[in-house]
């Protein structure tokens, strides 16, 4: 879901300014390419990062496929494989990583190895039927079925290559299997959708966990990274001051839940009526899965409690 104002030390450019498939510099070992798949969850679409300037690179969120997955076709990742091959011409493809298995991020995995050779590194195996939870169709992504990974790292395991060291930062919440990765020669880290600079991260039960995505909030905060790449918007160069907002943003809402229950019962439609005013209404789904997130964190608290289901679920505080 897209915030109105972007974070402190975020600046967001022109969208003309993002190149789609071109390889573009961030800093010595770090290079961004873009895939064509904008949306209202994407920004300006996926991006996977190169790491590695000498003989060995890795990349990190391989991104979506032209030809989709599970029955989906409309991935939008159409020549973004080639792309990928075309900028580590002439260097070792020494390891494919993913931060989490969303459609956007891992399907391009697969063509990827089998262009190259190169393993598949990263997070764990996920592939659920995120339907809905009973809060409609899940809007913003869906899991990768085909992803099958070749090693799965664990907090604080490390890929290297020539001049660089990625090192696993695992990040449950957005998905059970987030992983973040650490560049521990410059201290960068690559964020995949943890940490976005342009939004706040939907965190869509069943799979996705408010009280793991606070956790993992918290755990990036005690950090000392010093800039942000996200899969998702643009670079975050003041990283702590935008996790202090986050962690205070997330709790404005549950604080806004608990209000809006002192008041009366309400269906979680009617709390993101008041809550998310002039929300783009593409978003209200996805809206609504954070805020059954939250709710489902309060209830396991013993501070509300399922009520009547009667046209539809309402949620109450308990006294």
């Amino acid at each position: 879901m897209a915030t109105t104002n972007p974070a402190p030390g975020i600046s967001i450019p022109d969208r003309s300014e993002w190149n789609t498939g071109l390889a573009v510099v961030l800093e010595p070992q770090v290079r961004r390419v873009l895939a064509p798949n904008p949306s209202p969850f994407t920004f300006n679409g996926t991006q996977t990062y190169l790491v590695g300037s000498g003989r060995d690179v890795a990349v990190i969120d391989p991104g979506p496929t032209g030809t989709g997955v599970a029955g989906h076709a409309d991935t939008n990742g159409d020549g973004h494989v080639d792309a990928i091959i075309k900028a580590i011409a002439g260097q070792r493809l020494v390891a494919i990583m993913c931060t989490h298995t969303h459609r956007d991020h891992s399907p391009a995995a697969l063509p990827l190895q089998a262009a190259t050779g190169a393993p598949i590194i990263g997070c764990a195996a996920l592939a659920i039927d995120d339907s809905g939870a009973g809060v409609g169709v899940r809007a913003d992504a869906e899991f990768d079925p085909l992803y099958k990974p070749d090693r799965v790292l664990i907090d604080g395991e490390q890929v290297s290559g020539d001049g660089w060291t990625l090192e696993a930062v695992t990040t449950p919440g957005h998905t059970s299997n987030h992983v973040c990765f650490a560049l521990r020669e410059t201290g960068a880290l690559f964020t995949g959708d943890h940490v976005m600079g342009w939004s706040t991260t939907v965190v869509s039960p069943p799979d996705g966990d408010m009280k793991a995505y606070m956790l993992s909030l918290q755990k990036l905060q005690s950090r000392e990274d010093t800039v942000y790449y996200p899969a998702h918007g643009p670079a975050v160069t003041k990283p702590q001051q935008l996790v202090r907002g986050m962690i205070g943003h997330r709790r404005q809402r549950e604080a806004q839940i608990l209000r809006l229950l002192g008041e009366a019962p309400f269906t979680i439609p009617d709390m993101v009526a008041q809550m998310y005013k002039g929300l783009d209404p593409r978003l209200n789904g996805a809206a609504g899965r954070s805020v059954l997130a939250h709710l489902i964190d309060l209830e396991a608290q013993g501070r509300i409690a399922r009520g009547p289901d009667a046209p539809e679920l309402q949620w109450t505080l308990i006294a």
